[in-house]
């Protein structure tokens, strides 16, 4: 009964549960005001509209503590001088767990429900958790309290006994997803404040990145760094101490992952790295570079940095990037699109001449790469998401199903990839949540071909002959195209 109750949090919706009514004042309302009105109504968090009825922020008993008590603010002062103004909304029709995970990816302790234009009310994160004791999201919350690097490693060493439990209760995998990426973006964080704490204030405004399948909120137990830095352009006399500082910065970032459990990457995608970590403008020249000169060996080496995701610091600046490639991706760039296409062909699903699975030998054992496998699904979802121009779109999930609904794929075609694809991730994450809490042993990708059920292997089969298909598409559209 207890994992039921808990596994609700997995398909209740927001609208499902009781709101908290919005208490709300002015912009001009004295501080003590808003504090009186805040005891008055028994509210942690009161919001700030202005006379057209339009949000402009909000204010929390913290913002009172730290932002007037501690500092002797004079409570005359209008509110609007300490409310924060990251006002963060969802539907009552999403998901409770997507409520809590976004609260903690966007660092917000409040949401407003929004239907439609209309307000229903506000919920905070305290309040969901605390009716989900016993779930794994609530560990999310222990990771935002730890203390060092050695409490967050300790912290990372229990995810994969968290996923095995998530799977085995029937959690789809892309949830799993998001609970491991979140827990590692919070770890990640943590870690770049601290590094932040120790060095002093960054000279520039920034943004930390991560790529690939982080970046695609896609990872799995057997994960990497892969990391950039993208700082604001400077004066050519600050330059050498800007670029200095974010060096020496990343390269403790990623000291600290390392130890925690995120390995160097290695092909040395990493912001330590200082070829990935540059201006704006730098980043600009980068990925023009990329899309116009199209050459096949990169389209394979930078593929990774079309699935990036900022996770820390001006979030404007990834803006400012992703607008100036979306700029370029309205050119001629034909070629472009043509190497990514034979990108996505490079790995074919493991299958043999007469539909058996395809396996190599290791350590004795008959076993196939189901990284390798899914990869088509991965890199064909990206060569169409960037020529439909919709590479904003993080996730592989989400790609596919906007591309749905732009009329790209068929709902059927939609159907195929994306079951496919996370029943490929469902399989892959149980393997390595096996390896690591039962097996004692370091995660892989390998799955061994004698391990699966029957059902197993007839519906990888299935899965594989529809990513050939997918595949078989591609190469019709794309690259017929290239002599």
């Amino acid at each position: 009964m207890e994992n039921r109750l808990v596994d609700k949090i997995y398909t209740s919706r927001i609208g499902d549960i009781a709101f908290r009514k919005i208490v709300s004042c002015l912009p001009q309302t004295p501080i003590f005001e808003v504090a009186f009105k805040m005891a008055e109504h028994k509210t942690s968090c009161l919001f700030i509209k202005d006379e057209q009825d339009n949000f402009l922020g909000f204010v929390t008993d913290i913002t009172l503590r730290d932002k007037v008590i501690a500092r002797q603010l004079n409570t005359q002062l209008a509110i609007r001088e300490v409310m924060d103004v990251n006002i963060v909304t969802i539907s009552p029709d999403a998901f409770v767990y997507e409520a809590i995970l976004m609260m903690f990816g966007k660092k917000s302790r409040y949401l407003l429900v929004n239907d439609n234009g209309n307000y229903l009310g506000f919920l905070s994160r305290n309040r969901l958790l605390s009716e989900q004791a016993e779930s794994p999201l609530v560990f999310i919350q222990s990771v935002k309290s730890a203390v060092n690097t050695t409490d967050l490693k300790s912290k990372w060493q229990k995810v994969p006994g968290i996923v095995a439990q998530l799977l085995e209760r029937g959690v789809h995998a892309k949830i799993v997803n998001e609970v491991v990426t979140t827990i590692a973006d919070t770890i990640s964080l943590k870690i770049i404040e601290e590094v932040i704490a120790k060095l002093g204030p960054p000279p520039a405004k920034f943004v930390f990145m991560v790529l690939g399948s982080e970046g695609r909120k896609e990872l799995s137990l057997k994960t990497d760094q892969d990391n950039a830095i993208i700082y604001e352009d400077t004066t050519e006399e600050d330059r050498a101490g800007v670029r200095s500082y974010f060096l020496d910065f990343a390269e403790q970032v990623s000291d600290k992952l390392n130890y925690v459990g995120f390995v160097y990457c290695d092909g040395d995608y990493m912001a330590s790295n200082p070829n990935w970590t540059h201006s704006l403008e730098h980043w600009k020249y980068n990925y023009k570079n990329w899309i116009e000169e199209a050459l096949p060996e990169a389209a394979v080496k930078f593929a990774a940095f079309f699935d990036c995701r900022a996770i820390y610091g001006d979030l404007t600046i990834m803006e400012k990037l992703r607008s100036f490639v979306d700029e370029e991706l309205q050119k001629p760039i034909e070629k472009f699109y043509v190497y990514l296409a034979k990108n996505a062909l490079l790995y074919e699903p493991p299958l043999t001449y007469f539909k058996h699975i395809r396996t190599q030998k290791i350590a004795k054992k008959e076993v196939f790469d189901i990284k390798t496998a899914m990869t088509p699904i991965v890199d064909l979802a990206r060569v169409y998401a960037l020529q439909n121009r919709i590479f904003q779109k993080e996730n592989t999930g989400e790609r596919l199903k906007t591309l749905k609904d732009l009329g790209v794929f068929t709902e059927q075609q939609f159907d195929e990839l994306s079951q496919a694809y996370y029943y490929l991730m469902g399989l892959r994450l149980k393997h390595q949540a096996k390896l690591i809490t039962e097996d004692h042993i370091a995660p892989n990708n390998f799955i061994e071909i004698d391990a699966l059920t029957k059902i197993e292997k007839v519906t990888l089969v299935e899965i594989f002959k529809t990513i050939l298909n997918f595949q078989s598409g591609i190469r019709m559209k794309f690259t017929n195209t290239l002599g």
